[in-house]
């Protein structure tokens, strides 16, 4: 087991776009190699959580070594990585690309080539990879072999000619994958007896064990009981498990240059793990860390408040533990008038916020609010400043900024040419700007430059629902560029509700106002008085929702006698109002503010 020899080593990750059967086929391999019996096999074996297999995404790049006896007699050991597809999901994306030497580039017969294929194409050059295409769903009727060979070679510039045709749910050819594998893609390179530099590729909390870090050896060898030093913290820990997943947890004795495996040092705290670091050891430690991988730019922020206060701290702790797991997420603690404590986190997209959102509430029984998503703007103050503004509550009064910068994406959009008109409406409608339109067949493929707090709210929805779902989007982050941008805050009652202010363009705010009030006004409940609920620029109120009172009747009980008795009672209920008005204070319901927040979104 210790020590296989590098020419017998390959290191690979599977990339595709969303659904294109990454998954199916890594449970193929699987199934091929022997890592599982049948009884202990089931569907998507390596997205382990269960809101993976609920929505056929994967959020986690796993890995699985795997043996192989191939054609030539010998036996390889295979080292896989399972990539997620998803756009928000980039970073891992790009952490598995660089821990291997070669791609597996799925494609969907029936589909083709889309957008996030394009974008995990790119970083795989970019890593300097062997990419091998597969052709995917071969025995669906749709599928058009010849059309789609010629697509990747047109979109993509790779050579198709002898790319690996299967069928990864009936298992068709999967062994021609596995020789692909062998002969096209290149060994590692590795030095056993330099000094140890492995890189840390990912890192999470298991209960028993601890931190579980995931490595991949370049140079020198890791053995159990060694003491390993953190490049990046100067962190000494003494290795208490090695092992591999195959895709069960396997103790080894060590891990050679070119393997990839797991171990755990007893690290309690979350801070000595930052992914991409070197790992070296601690008696003859290596002059120079590896390479890391450029650290994730959060893209949208959105705070998370306990809906009940005395959860805070666990909302905290739960926190680091996610933060373990996915690196690419960001917090730090806000506090808020109206929601009370609570952290402002930063994500990489809405489905990420979302999957997040969703693992607090699953993994860590935690109920929550929160706050509509935004982006990071820039501020530049009249004194020459600039500021970063993670949270609309926080801008500056308006005498002080002299201009606002956004960011801008670069989206690359592809469809069928049916939609391409509502599309391109679409994109207009949000300020977008056409930066190319390219025909691949009977394709459209559009890139946008996009303001990106227009794509933030429900534009993958309203692009999926104008293409009937055949629209295919990718973005990345260009550059910022000034605009005209203002903040509406909401009054209730003439009183500020900070969790509900916003930022957006000047020719939007009003609409955008007067629709957060109108959903207002149906969500709080009526009071013995009259609220006001108001959007307002700076001074300025743009909209406006009036909640009447409620009606009580206080003359039921006056029957006969005198009109004078009934004006007198009333008279006395008109001045309790107008006191009731001036002191009293609107209650908003938690309800209300999920239920305004998600339709700001």
């Amino acid at each position: 087991m210790t020590g296989t020899p590098l020419e017998l080593i390959r290191n690979f990750s599977i990339i595709a776009h969303i659904d294109h059967g990454k998954s199916t086929l890594a449970d193929r391999l699987i199934q091929h190699c022997g890592g599982l019996t049948a009884r202990e096999m089931t569907e998507q074996v390596l997205d382990n959580m269960d809101i993976e297999k609920e929505r056929g995404i994967t959020i986690k790049a796993q890995t699985v070594r795997l043996e192989y006896p191939a054609a030539d007699g010998k036996t390889y050991v295979l080292n896989l990585m399972d990539t997620p597809g998803h756009v928000d999901f980039a970073y891992e994306v790009s952490r598995s690309l660089a821990a291997c030497e070669g791609s597996l580039l799925v494609v969907d017969a029936s589909q083709g080539v889309e957008a996030q294929t394009l974008a995990n194409v790119y970083q795989a050059i970019d890593a300097h990879h062997e990419i091998v295409p597969v052709l995917n769903k071969i025995d669906l009727p749709a599928a058009d072999v010849p059309r789609v060979k010629q697509q990747i070679e047109d979109v993509i510039g790779i050579d198709a000619s002898d790319a690996v045709e299967i069928s990864a749910k009936t298992g068709l050819n999967i062994e021609g994958v596995l020789e692909a594998l062998v002969t096209r893609l290149p060994p590692p390179k590795g030095n056993e007896s330099a000094e140890l530099q492995a890189l840390l590729v990912d890192s999470w909390y298991d209960q028993y064990l601890g931190v579980v870090i995931l490595v991949r050896v370049k140079n020198g060898v890791l053995k159990r009981g060694q003491k390993i030093r953190m490049m990046s913290t100067g962190a000494v820990h003494p290795v208490e498990q090695l092992g591999v997943f195959t895709p069960k947890m396997r103790a080894v004795d060590q891990l050679g240059p070119g393997e990839m495996g797991y171990i755990t040092a007893a690290i309690k705290t979350v801070a000595d793990c930052n992914v991409g670091d070197t790992i070296t050891d601690d008696r003859r430690p290596a002059a120079e860390p590896l390479p890391g991988f450029k650290p994730s730019v959060p893209v949208v922020w959105c705070g998370l408040f306990p809906v009940d206060a005395d959860d805070f701290e666990k909302l905290r702790e739960s926190l680091a533990k996610l933060r373990l797991n996915d690196a690419s997420f960001h917090y730090e603690a806000e506090s808020s008038a109206a929601l009370g404590f609570g952290f402002r986190c930063g994500f990489l997209g809405l489905l990420h916020l979302e999957i997040i959102q969703e693992r607090l509430s699953r993994e860590f029984d935690l109920n929550l609010i929160a706050t509509a998503p935004s982006v990071v703007y820039h501020i530049y103050k009249t004194n020459g400043e600039m500021e970063e503004l993670h949270n609309p509550a926080d801008m500056p009064d308006g005498s002080i900024i002299d201009h606002i910068e956004e960011p801008w994406i670069k989206a690359t959009i592809m469809v069928p040419d049916d939609y391409l008109g509502s599309i391109l409406t679409l994109c207009s409608e949000r300020r977008g700007q056409q930066v190319d339109l390219t025909y691949v067949g009977n394709r459209a493929m559009a890139v946008y430059r996009l303001p990106l707090n227009e794509v933030v709210f429900d534009f993958y929805d309203r692009l999926k629902s104008v293409s009937r779902g055949y629209a295919s989007f990718d973005y990345q982050l260009e550059d910022y560029a000034e605009a005209d941008l203002v903040k509406i805050s909401i009054l209730v009652n003439q009183e500020p509700v900070d969790a509900l202010s916003f930022i957006a363009h000047r020719s939007q705010a009003e609409t955008r106002g007067r629709a957060i009030c109108g959903k207002l006004k149906d969500l709080i409940p009526k009071q013995l008085f009259k609220i006001a609920i108001q959007a307002a620029i700076g001074g300025r109120v743009v909209a406006r929702e009036t909640i009447s009172a409620l009606s009580k009747d206080v003359t039921a009980k006056c029957y006969g006698g005198d009109i004078s008795r009934k004006r007198k009672l009333l008279e006395k209920q008109k001045e309790g109002k107008k006191r009731m008005r001036q002191f009293g204070k609107v209650e908003i319901p938690q309800s209300a503010f999920l239920a305004a927040l998600k339709m700001d979104a």
